[in-house]
């Protein structure tokens, strides 16, 4: 079972977090990453988060820059910043580290830590995730988690445009 950790001991720069998984690796901790945006968490997230948490030791959880959401779902996204996104995030339990990219893709912060296992939504498939092959390359595996259906943040918010 996991021990709770204090939420801001999870938050992370990019930095730090090299620095982190030296040492969990030393511990001979399994790596898992995974990302997204998180804009508004629902049962579709928690059950990804934790079947991601499922394939390994340590859960890193790469979450999309305000700058990066904006470029790829629109002017009027992030609903929520992305300090409270990865506060909210940090106080999962199955979380143990959050940090935050500004590109539109994790591919260099995935190279940059190199987990065990890159885990991504079932609705993508292993070519289509940033990140896959420079973690096959180097001997780490790439997992789908599967996808809730009928539940997504965009979704969400248009049921709530429309009431």
């Amino acid at each position: 079972m996991k021990s709770i950790q204090s939420v801001p001991a999870k938050l992370y720069t990019w930095a730090a977090l090299v620095v982190q998984i030296k040492r969990w690796r030393l511990k001979n901790n399994r790596i898992v990453f995974t990302n997204g945006v998180f804009d508004i968490i629902h049962e579709g997230h928690i059950s990804s988060l934790s079947e991601a948490a499922s394939f390994g030791d340590i859960l890193i959880v790469g979450v999309n820059s305000d700058a990066s959401v904006k470029r790829l779902k629109g002017p009027t996204r992030p609903v929520n910043s992305e300090q409270a996104r990865s506060l909210v995030l940090a106080s999962i339990v199955v979380t143990d580290a959050v940090v935050i990219f500004e590109e539109d893709t994790p591919r260099e912060l995935i190279t940059a830590l190199m987990p065990d296992v890159l885990v991504k939504g079932g609705d993508y498939t292993v070519e289509q995730i940033a990140g896959a092959k420079e973690v096959m390359e180097n001997g780490g595996e790439v997992k789908l988690s599967a996808i809730v259906p009928g539940i997504s943040t965009t979704g969400i918010i248009e049921k709530m445009k429309n009431q």
